[in-house]
């Protein structure tokens, strides 16, 4: 591996990176990580803006500067003869990157494996399935969370009322305090789609829920959805991979997202779709209709029209850089929910309220409450304190505003998602508890600030 100065020197992606090798398990050799030190992290980070205390990793992700140097080089190729590229090295380039995916989420086959911009984009492939495929009968429905993200749960609504069905929302309490709450609501709602000989035809999952953020037990989702007999199942886990542990043979879905650029540090956009193999997805296609339709999805994707491709192509570059850290992205992973968590406690604490979840229903995220003194009393509110705590703190953490239940008195009414990646130190989160806490002492509420 490179150290971590280098990206300050040429990048060549046909050389071994490493003065050291091992042999692997199918006889090869490959190279032994250099183990990663403090003083690589800062360097890997140091475009980060040093005044912010960042605790919004879930939103955009983090590339490193060896990545950067990677996708640079790729961008390069390109440019210096696009042609041969095209021809040559495009799609072994990135059927490269499948054959990582494949190995990281324990999927049977390649094929399995397509490589998108996103998730939005993943699910725009999914319910584009619903309309082509005469799926929905009239009434029939389809079945997704109510804390389903934004983009993902008007993408389910329009192919599907389109394709004649309709989509039933779960309404997840929060917070929440087990596994059981989602459970019960869910089984709820299959059985109300089920309702007058109808049938559940479709089931979006979340395994990660957004805002709030909430791990979703996917695999006992997905289970009730197979005894119940629901056609297919698209789980939405647009933070899965390196913030949850992602196996394709023990979750059981008939398509999973994740993108890359969120928790596998590499540089937006990019995400994968599982389809599993079955005659029943043939007719899958890519929204985009370019030269390779017809060919199945992963080819369809590979080639959308000219485009950007170097955010693919880094995947192989990235697994050489979280496997620089013990047990790798599963190392991670552990290590990031571990702090999280522990930050988490320490504001609570500082704050006198509450965490939104049970540690174990929590990623490499938390939803921690806000004083409630802070008047959050909108959507609005909430947008115009995270400004507020930017421009004034330099605390960058995005702000959940949950409505009130009746009669409840002195309501927690906002919610702070913080993130724990590699990057981040305990001062960062410091530097959050201590902004709050000046703000409920000067007797601060969200309506002195404008619109």
């Amino acid at each position: 591996m490179p150290s971590s100065q280098s990206h300050h020197h040429h990048f060549d992606l046909n050389t071994t990176t490493s003065n050291h090798s091992h042999i692997s398990s199918n006889g090869n050799k490959t190279p032994t990580p250099t183990p990663i030190t403090d003083s690589d992290l800062r360097s890997e980070f140091a475009h980060h803006d040093p005044s912010v205390a960042r605790l919004n990793n879930g939103s955009f992700g983090s590339c490193p500067a060896y990545i950067s140097a990677a996708q640079r080089q790729w961008q390069l190729r390109w440019l210096q003869q696009p042609d041969e590229f095209y021809y040559n090295q495009l799609k072994p380039s990135i059927l490269r990157t499948r054959n990582v995916i494949k190995d990281l989420i324990n999927a049977d086959d390649v094929e399995e494996i397509s490589m998108v911009d996103n998730a939005t984009t993943a699910a725009a492939i999914d319910s584009g399935l619903c309309g082509c495929t005469k799926l929905f009968n009239k009434g029939d429905t389809a079945v997704m969370l109510h804390y389903a993200y934004g983009a993902i749960k008007k993408s389910i609504h329009a192919y599907v009322s389109r394709a004649g069905g309709r989509v039933i929302e779960v309404h997840m309490p929060f917070p929440i305090s087990s596994n059981e709450q989602i459970i019960s609501e869910f089984r709820r709602a299959l059985e109300n789609g089920k309702s007058n000989g109808h049938k559940v035809r479709l089931a979006v999952i979340d395994h990660i829920t957004s805002m709030p953020s909430v791990v979703i037990p996917a695999k006992e989702l997905v289970e009730i959805c197979r005894n119940e007999g629901v056609d297919h199942i698209f789980v939405d886990a647009a933070h899965g991979i390196g913030c949850t542990k992602v196996d394709m043979k023990e979750i059981g879905a008939d398509f999973y997202t994740s993108n890359l650029h969120k928790w596998f540090f590499c540089p937006p956009a990019v995400a994968f779709l599982y389809c599993r193999k079955s005659d029943k997805f043939s007719n899958l296609h890519h929204p985009v209709v370019s030269h390779e339709y017809g060919n199945g999805l992963a080819m369809e994707s590979t080639w959308i029209g000219t485009r950007d491709y170097s955010a693919q192509l880094v995947v192989p570059e990235v697994l050489e850089f979280v496997n620089r850290f013990e047990g790798g992205i599963e190392g991670i992973r552990e290590r990031n929910h571990q702090k999280v968590v522990e930050m988490g406690d320490m504001l609570v604490k500082a704050w006198g309220t509450n965490l939104g979840s049970p540690p174990e229903m929590c990623s490499s995220m938390a939803m921690v409450g806000l004083p409630s003194c802070l008047g959050i009393l909108s959507d609005s509110d909430g947008l115009k304190l995270r400004t507020h705590l930017r421009d004034s703190f330099g605390v960058e953490v995005p702000i959940y505003y949950l409505v009130p239940k009746d009669g409840e008195v002195d309501p927690i009414t906002g919610y702070a998602r913080i993130s724990h990646q590699v990057y981040n130190k305990v001062e960062d989160y410091y530097k959050f508890r201590d902004a709050v806490s000046k703000l409920v002492k000067d007797g601060f509420t969200c309506a002195l600030l404008s619109d």
